[in-house]
């Protein structure tokens, strides 16, 4: 499975990114995942009242809705690491899966940083490929960096990396 990551710290740009990155491998004809780590403490917003809420309150560990196409399925266990995400993935047959977070993780990552503070804080991540930037960054980087505004130039550079490593 092609995974790649979208690090960064919050409202650094990562739900943009995948907007844009999704949406140009789609026009590619790719079929594709992604999976959004809540790092924020506690479960996901979810409307209290709906039935699968309801049946999950009663004691479901697992529960599913569906309607015109759309399956949302809803898994309780004490904890979800990347991986067992995407060993749920596997028989989807994705061209590529786009990861937002999970940091410590070994997959190829694009870094959005706003600050040299920010980038100085996550340089240390495994496997970084290439970096985004709200604000120049000075001295030499093992990365290529881009800037925030440059999503011509970053975009098809990350599709070209995505299809060398397929």
């Amino acid at each position: 499975m092609n995974v790649w990551q979208v690090v960064g710290y919050k409202h650094s740009g990562k739900t943009t990114l995948m907007e844009k990155w999704v949406a140009a491998a789609v026009r590619e004809g790719w079929r594709v995942g992604t999976v959004k780590h809540h790092g924020h403490g506690g479960e996901p917003a979810r409307p209290e009242g709906v039935d699968s809420v309801r049946h999950e309150r009663a004691g479901a560990v697992a529960t599913a809705v569906e309607g015109d196409g759309l399956l949302q399925l809803h898994l309780r266990r004490p904890l979800w690491r990347l991986d067992d995400v995407l060993a749920l993935y596997a028989p989807l047959r994705l061209d590529l899966v786009l990861v937002e977070g999970y940091k410590q993780e070994r997959h190829p990552k694009v870094v959005l940083v706003r600050t040299w503070e920010d980038w100085a804080s996550l340089q240390h991540l495994a496997n970084i490929r290439a970096v985004i930037a709200w604000e120049p960054l000075e001295g030499p980087l093992a990365h290529p960096v881009f800037s925030l505004a440059d999503d011509d130039e970053y975009i098809p550079w990350l599709m070209n990396e995505v299809r060398t490593r397929t």
